[in-house]
């Protein structure tokens, strides 16, 4: 132990000898409570420190330049200066303004240390003193201690979760509002197809074809056409929408989009990455009407197999919209509007599908909680919705597509080295933690094979089919979910574990991801063979990836925020439940009916016995009694309390009999403390 605590001081030490003064470099700006900052470079362990009189405008979270101090003054730690912002995380803030005489401030609702805005009168945009509002910074001089804003949105008093839904959309670094610059780009955009535009692709609008969707979906990225051939074969069209022809490269719409880099779907609202007309009404695929496509056009037989394909640019027109309910209604019923189509589709789709998991792709099953929202965006029901076949329909030719796109690319040599592109990589699972999880999979005599990376993929599916419909299923589920390594984009291409592929990208949400705009023009110069390897695509991939684990994040905390807004009616109350989560500090319960998870504190055990953390094991276990809190074990909680600001549900669990009568014997005074 002691030879690896030295071989870590040599490192740092070493990094920080490195690091000559004056030398600048890139990192993400942490601002603690106290005031003082921290920079983290990538691939540097130790931090360096700013302090407040060196932050040079940059705010928490913003990518800044620094420059190292010398070291000699700086003492012990390394010690920086911030250069320039090169990018903000937000420039948007939920707080109160304060009127004056001709000025008014805004003290922004954060945990975080930073300066008052000044809100010229100008700006106001009719607010009053006190009113709670959203601020955006438009001006930020290094000489001016304090950044100049505008008030662009008096929040509802009356409506707290329009606020906090708005704050967590803030708090990832999404803004609220699109800068008028880019609105003006998207303005400009013709509405109608021009006949010199329909010249130049492949006409495919007399070819049926059709979009299933969410039933509230306005943005409809992908249709899928279908007909038969003379050869007896079909010819199935995946067709997605062409936003990289509406918005052109670096332009101030296309510099916004890449700063958002996806749209974020909350419980009660969508922040677009594009405009709402763009992404509405622009691009999207809406029936009845002509619209341009980027298309894979591929030719399979009735046993599924693909015998070739086409890329290239399209004009279509959707016959019909379904949602994925009314699809499901005709694969289940073998009926309905374009019911032979359907079917068709379907029987291609599963023939796809099971060709998939013989081929190493690993079968999890996924949950969506929904919920049921009044006129003001309040829960008043919780829906547990399952993928279904007319969800798996879409999806396996979506797969089909992303794969066929990033396959044909891989392809491509410059300088005899692979054309750079956003592939979307999966790793393989991350051995720390699937050892312990075979290990607990054993308990339940599940063996696992973790001889190589297709064994491993053999053996989740093999345990997910055997724990179908027992107790541990959803445990174990779980915890294999955990094993995973996360999904991401980089143009240095390891192939996607989770479904099998060796070559896989996304190219079919342009509407709502901006990696697949980068695809479509890339394949786009490619089939025109004007290639151009783009030398800032690795960082873009970075960024990419950053944006969309912010986005999970603030989708994340509105679903709690829902859950704990749901849960409040029910305080007192007993809930079915299923451990879902254990630590030295109590475990996670989530209801059976409403899905929603609350804590259940080792404090509020203590009355009943002293219980300790079995890592191993995922439970924790009484000392005097013996009684374990185990993932995937049932018990019944009570909704003690849910807190808003922190989104945070706590329960208490309801004794079980066995320990009720223990708890009866117990001698007055004698509980365990």
């Amino acid at each position: 132990m002691g030879r690896k605590n030295t071989k870590k001081r040599n490192t740092k030490e070493k990094q920080k000898q490195r690091q000559s003064p004056g030398k600048v470099l890139k990192g993400v700006l942490d601002i603690t409570r106290s005031g003082i900052g921290f920079v983290t470079i990538e691939g540097m362990e130790v931090d360096i420190l700013i302090r407040p009189t060196d932050f040079n405008t940059a705010m928490h979270g913003d990518t800044v330049s620094v420059a190292i101090k010398d070291m000699k003054s700086s003492g012990k730690r390394m010690q920086g200066v911030v250069k320039e912002v090169i990018n903000r995380k937000r420039t948007e803030f939920i707080g109160h303004l304060q009127m004056n005489k001709g000025f008014a401030f805004f003290v922004a609702d954060v945990d975080k240390p930073m300066p008052d805005i000044f809100i010229p009168l100008t700006n106001i945009n009719n607010a009053k003193d006190q009113d709670r509002v959203v601020v955006k910074i438009v001006q930020w001089d290094k000489d001016d201690k304090r950044p100049v804003g505008e008030v662009v949105n008096v929040l509802d008093p009356e409506n707290s979760n329009d606020a906090a839904m708005k704050d967590i959309l803030l708090e990832a670094g999404f803004p609220l509002t699109f800068s008028d610059e880019a609105l003006e780009v998207a303005a400009r955009i013709p509405d109608t197809i021009s006949n010199d535009e329909i010249k130049k692709r492949k006409d495919i609008r007399d070819i049926f074809t059709i979009t299933i969707d969410p039933v509230d979906a306005k943005d409809f990225d992908d249709a899928i056409s279908f007909r038969k051939l003379k050869t007896g074969n079909y010819e199935i069209g995946i067709h997605i929408a062409d936003v990289s022809h509406y918005v052109e490269q670096d332009n101030d719409l296309d510099k916004e989009a890449y700063q958002r880099a996806t749209s974020v779907y909350l419980p009660d609202r969508v922040n677009p990455m594009l405009p709402e007309h763009i992404s509405n009404v622009l691009c999207s695929l809406r029936p009845n009407e002509d619209k341009l496509t980027f298309s894979a056009i591929f030719q399979i037989t009735p046993k599924g197999e693909v015998k070739q394909y086409w890329l290239g640019k399209t004009v279509m027109h959707s016959d019909h919209r379904f949602t994925y309910e009314e699809a499901q209604a005709i694969i289940e019923n073998k009926a309905g509007l374009y019911a032979e189509e359907i079917l068709i589709l379907n029987d291609i789709a599963q023939k796809f599908r099971k060709i998939r998991f013989n081929h190493g792709a690993i079968n999890f099953s996924s949950q969506e909680v929904r919920f049921t929202l009044d006129e003001k965006g309040n829960p008043i029901g919780i829906m547990v919705k399952e993928s279904k076949e007319a969800h798996k329909l879409i999806e396996e030719f979506m797969l089909l597509a992303n794969r066929t796109v990033a396959e044909n690319i891989s392809k491509i040599k410059v300088n005899n080295k692979s054309l750079p592109f956003p592939y979307r990589i999966h790793d393989e699972p991350d051995e720390a933690k699937l050892v312990p999880f075979a290990a607990f999979a054993k308990k339940f005599g599940h063996t696992f094979d973790t001889s190589s990376p297709e064994a491993i993929a053999i053996s989740f599916n093999q345990l997910l089919k055997d724990v179908h419909g027992l107790p541990e299923q959803h445990v174990l589920e779980q915890l294999g979910i955990r094993t995973m390594s996360k999904a991401k984009y980089t143009s240095e291409n390891i192939g996607h574990y989770g479904l099998g592929f060796e070559h896989y990208c996304h190219f079919t949400s342009p509407i709502r991801r901006y990696p697949d705009v980068m695809v479509h023009r890339i394949l786009f110069d490619v089939l025109n063979n004007k290639i151009q390897p783009d030398k800032k695509l690795e960082d873009k991939c970075k960024h990419a990836s950053e944006r969309e684990r912010a986005a999970m994040e603030a989708e994340r905390a509105s679903n709690k925020y829902k859950q704990v807004q749901y849960m409040k009616n029910f305080l007192g109350e007993d809930f079915e439940g299923v451990i879902s989560g254990v630590a030295s500090f109590g475990f996670w319960v989530e209801t059976v009916k409403h899905k929603c998870e609350g804590l259940v504190s080792i404090n509020s055990l203590l009355e009943y016995d002293e219980f300790r953390h079995v890592e191993t094991d995922y439970c924790l276990v009484g000392q005097r009694s013996g009684k374990k809190f185990r993932m995937g074990d049932k018990v019944t909680i009570k909704v003690v309390a849910a807190n808003l600001t922190k989104r945070q549900l706590d329960y208490e669990w309801v004794v079980a009999d066995e320990l009720g009568a223990e708890k009866e014997e117990m001698p007055k005074g004698k509980k365990k403390k």
